[in-house]
């Protein structure tokens, strides 16, 4: 039998029980300059033929039963009935981008019918000047969320002129990716953070004197300095709670270039602009309704380690670590702000590259487990937590590209939350732009499209601070 892993056995069983593990990306397209009027039309029965054979991670679904003993295993279609999993959706006149998000959330919040494989896909017409869009919906179990934009980003090309690309479910194994633009880090969700940690667990003495030396070292720098956080240090918000069913999406995009000015003057990196705007869109939100809590919020942050020495087990693929960051909503100044973040994911980077990826990650297990566990108990304490939400910064394609000469315009990521954390921001940098995908639970932020004009703020504050006209 093909017996899931722990983990994936466990996300599984938090759907039965609980909350769907879903992620996604949205792609806005434009369609070619010589589309006609049934374009839509063409592209959706094509995308129902199917002629190539299909990924196996997209042919099998999860099973439980007498033959398993009660159970997790992988059971295989013999074939995927693509009329099931590719649909097609018309917004309403004038529903626009806010439309857009309501359906999107709408759809990301649904369940999996877990008898047949656990992804969707659709096509959504109905926006301005003819542009639609691309929502592409996975279970957590299927790959995790920078696997999923990775291979989404595969079958875009930079040329308008390519036509006849494979579908983003065709089984391409054995074809050269040519057509993405760099390798980020494999890890943009804790839940994949906590199924490397576990099946790093028995590598061996090296692997234990590191996470015994980093554990000590992690609890020393928490007691002295500001940029360390320790095991559920952070204070307790309310997307700390437990989720209902409803999900709220909005997302939006701004020039590469402006974080990047901001980077250089206050010689950061761009990521640490992008997260200490993050920073500043919750603690203005977090003001205005009367919520800000007088210690920072804290973010767990992926952090890659390719090129490093590493032990035995991260040389078989395990290439990533991550991080506790504050997010300094406790301070005022947004550049004291941005600072305290850039000092704090720096400490992060050479942390993880001096103690190993599996080694960081077994010591954010004491963080990860109380965060997602606690709230399912209804007595679960309200004190703290051991951190607040993820970002995840995942690096898209650095030219524009095509989907069979229609032009992409922008590209989300859709990441997953749940109890414990109903809150997540993951961004995507795309050619000169950095896109900011916002997901919570509907009971969490009823405003959550007004986080695009507050991230405008945020940005623009952070501008001002540092001299930037």
């Amino acid at each position: 039998m093909d017996w899931l892993d722990p983990l994936d056995a466990a996300m599984i069983t938090a759907d039965v029980i609980s909350n769907p593990l879903n992620i996604g990306a949205v792609l806005l397209i434009s369609p070619p300059p010589d589309a006609g009027p049934g374009y839509i039309d063409d592209i959706y029965q094509d995308s129902l033929v199917g002629e190539a054979p299909i990924d196996p991670r997209f042919r099998r679904y999860p099973h439980r039963g007498m033959t398993s003993a009660g159970g997790w295993v992988w059971r295989e279609v013999d074939a995927v009935d693509l009329r099931q999993h590719c649909k097609r959706s018309t917004l309403a006149p004038g529903a626009g981008r806010a439309g857009l998000w309501q359906l999107i959330g709408e759809l990301h919040a649904q369940a999996f019918d877990r008898s047949r494989p656990m992804w969707l896909s659709y096509l959504i017409d109905g926006l301005d000047d003819g542009q639609f869009a691309l929502y592409i919906k996975l279970h957590h179990t299927v790959m995790d969320g920078v696997a999923g934009l990775q291979m989404l980003t595969a079958v875009l090309s930079a040329d308008s002129r390519q036509r006849s690309m494979p579908a983003f479910y065709a089984d391409r194994r054995a074809e050269p990716d040519e057509r993405s633009t760099g390798k980020g880090p494999r890890i943009a969700n804790p839940l994949t953070l906590l199924r490397s940690a576990v099946a790093t667990a028995t590598s061996g003495v090296v692997l234990a004197e590191r996470a015994i030396a980093g554990g000590a070292a992690t609890a020393l720098a928490g007691l002295t300095s500001d940029t360390t956080v320790l095991p559920v240090a952070a204070p307790y918000v309310r997307f700390n709670g437990r989720l209902g069913r409803d999900r709220d999406v909005t997302a939006g995009s701004w020039p590469k270039a402006r974080f990047q000015t901001l980077a250089k003057i206050a010689d950061t990196t761009t990521n640490d602009v992008v997260t200490a705007v993050i920073a500043g869109v919750l603690r203005q939100w977090l003001l205005d309704h009367g919520e800000l809590p007088q210690r920072s919020l804290v973010a767990i942050c992926p952090i890659t380690v390719h090129g490093r020495q590493l032990v035995q087990s991260e040389q078989r693929g395990n290439m990533f670590g991550a991080w506790l960051c504050p997010l300094g909503t406790d301070v005022v100044d947004p550049v004291e702000r941005l600072d305290l973040i850039h000092r704090s994911m720096y400490e992060g980077k050479h942390h993880v590259a001096t103690r190993g990826a599996a080694a960081s990650m077994l010591l954010l297990a004491t963080s990860i487990v109380p965060t997602v566990l606690l709230p399912m108990l209804p007595w679960s304490p309200r004190i703290g937590a051991g951190y607040n939400l993820p970002i995840s910064h995942v690096p898209g394609p650095q030219t524009e590209m095509y989907w069979n000469g229609a032009h992409v315009d922008e590209i989300y990521p859709i990441s997953t939350v749940y109890d414990g954390q109903a809150l997540n921001v993951t961004t995507c940098s795309y050619a000169d732009r950095i896109g900011f995908g916002y997901i919570a639970g509907g009971e969490m932020f009823s405003d959550i499209a007004e986080l695009i004009a507050r991230t405008e703020q945020a940005l623009m504050e952070l501008e001002a601070a540092v001299g930037v006209t």
